[in-house]
């Protein structure tokens, strides 16, 4: 059964945070466009309060999330418990792209690793609405360890060769929605 909360309270922000992988859901306006689901992992995930959530957002292969709340601003994230009690949480909100040189981002990037290569944006969201349930059928699956593959690459190409990539490959979305890329760093 479903159970919903206006906030994150600190037992559901602990739990959270002990989860090695998360989800994030968008999609554009239009009825034709990609739905995106966007599986993330690392130590990038924050609360930043009851109703504050934000991640540091790796560059990776797409910008869909970015592109999404660039026009309308909706963002669901999804966590599930794969060992111990079954729980999925889910967390609905309204968000935005924070840039890097944006006014928001000095205070934020301290709440992240510093030394992540490949740090494109950080993703925050004012969340309205948190949702537990059971999880019965979530698999029990073993964490045995982070995978930094996408770490190595983003450092073999560079800070001038990331910004060259998230041009060509993140600066719109499948469906062709602008997203916002940082200026020179």
């Amino acid at each position: 059964m479903a159970t919903f909360y206006d906030s994150i309270s600190p037992d559901l922000q602990e739990w959270i945070e002990a989860q090695h992988i998360f989800f994030v859901a968008s999609a554009p306006l239009s009825g034709e466009g990609h739905v995106n689901l966007s599986p993330k992992g690392l130590d990038c995930f924050r609360v930043l309060g009851p109703n504050r959530v934000a991640y540091l957002d790796l560059t990776g292969s797409g910008n869909e999330t970015s592109a999404h709340l660039a026009e309308n601003g909706r963002i669901t994230f999804m966590f599930c418990s794969f060992d111990k009690a079954p729980r999925i949480t889910r967390l609905f909100g309204r968000g935005q792209t924070i840039l890097p040189g944006s006014p928001d981002w000095e205070s934020l990037q301290g709440k992240f690793p510093a030394d992540y290569a490949g740090v494109r944006q950080i993703i925050a969201a004012d969340i309205y609405q948190a949702q537990t349930s059971c999880g019965y059928a979530v698999p029990f699956m073993q964490f045995v360890e982070e995978r930094d593959t996408l770490l190595r690459s983003s450092a073999a190409k560079g800070e001038a060769g990331m910004a060259q990539y998230r041009i060509e490959k993140n600066s719109v979305s499948l469906d062709g929605l602008p997203a916002p890329l940082a200026e020179k760093r």
